[in-house]
């Protein structure tokens, strides 16, 4: 973190809050019926995805899965036009066509997300791919939980970048539980020890919960890619406080109190508080984090609110790219 100042430090904080308010809000408004569907949070994720995001440069690539409101959040998405997309509203970042799994944000370069499993990685590898042949100089970050470790589609694209030397960080989020299944009941031994198979670094953070921890581990990754040295394979664990998805309601609890509570107690935004503040920032602007976030996110939901919904007459609009004939 040695290239971090002050104000990047107030920063991170800053979207770890926008990230947490608008998923709060979100599972609000799923259970109160103003959402369709469902929705999936990063409460409890946020200095993973902040920590991840923070490393990549304006112009990079991230690709993400259906747990991804925070990521193009995280990498300074403005969140009216976000919330927009999770009621279907027309000003939506995909003209509400999308909705909560299918997000994607070009401005920030988040190329979407998907509710099948896996399915995003190989479209980060080819935007690595589009970087490496245009030499732009940017990377790609693909982002994946513990369940889709085990996707075959993951090991091709891995093949591939590591074959090719692309610029490219494969970042397993690893909370432990896809859906409510165990990781270790259905994964052989560490994820991130897989890269030695392609030819790549293989990192695991330990502490997820810390979002400094994080970004370094993804920024030596974005350099190694930067410069030419190929992909790297990233492995945060962290967790999820919130069930699978919103509304979501299971036969058994899968998950004990202990556990639960052990995690708790590490929340990423009250430790880099905490630390922000032995950095000598006061509680004051320390609380105006707080409350900024909060009239954000209301900020958000009024421009849903006031936005229409799509026209009928655009609904087969975006399906294929219209071509010009030349001669």
């Amino acid at each position: 973190m040695a290239d971090l100042q002050l104000q990047d430090l107030i920063e991170i904080q800053r979207r770890m809050l926008r990230i947490r308010r608008f998923d709060e809000r979100a599972s609000k408004m799923v259970k109160r019926g103003h959402i369709p569907g469902t929705v999936h949070t990063s409460i409890g994720q946020e200095a993973q995805v902040v920590g991840s995001t923070f490393a990549l440069g304006d112009g990079d690539y991230m690709s993400g899965n259906h747990r991804s409101h925070g990521h193009p959040i995280g990498k300074g998405s403005p969140l009216g036009p976000l919330m927009a997309e999770l009621v279907g509203k027309a000003t939506g970042v995909c003209k509400g066509k999308g909705g909560s799994l299918h997000l994607a944000d070009f401005s920030v370069g988040s190329l979407g997300e998907s509710g099948i499993v896996g399915s995003s990685i190989p479209i980060a590898t080819g935007a690595a791919l589009s970087s490496k042949v245009l030499d732009n100089g940017r990377v790609a970050l693909a982002f994946f939980g513990d369940g889709a470790a085990n996707q075959g589609v993951l090991y091709e694209s891995m093949n591939l970048a590591g074959a090719w030397k692309l610029p490219m960080i494969f970042l397993c989020e690893n909370n432990q539980y896809a859906l409510s299944t165990p990781a270790h009941t259905v994964t052989s031994g560490i994820i991130a020890d897989r890269a030695a198979g392609f030819g790549m670094p293989g990192v695991r953070v330990e502490n997820g919960q810390a979002v400094l921890a994080v970004y370094d581990a993804v920024k030596a990754a974005v350099d190694r890619a930067r410069a030419g040295e190929g992909p790297s394979l990233v492995e945060v664990v962290t967790y999820r406080y919130n069930e699978h998805s919103e509304g979501l309601r299971l036969a058994t609890d899968y998950r004990n109190a202990e556990e639960r509570a052990d995690w708790l107690s590490r929340d990423p935004i009250v430790l880099f508080r905490e630390h922000l503040a032995l950095q000598g920032v006061g509680s004051d602007e320390l609380d105006l984090l707080e409350s900024d976030a909060l009239e954000e996110v209301d900020a958000a939901v009024a421009f849903s609110d006031n936005s229409p919904y799509p026209d009928l007459s655009v609904a087969f609009d975006d399906l294929y790219t219209d071509k010009e004939l030349t001669a």
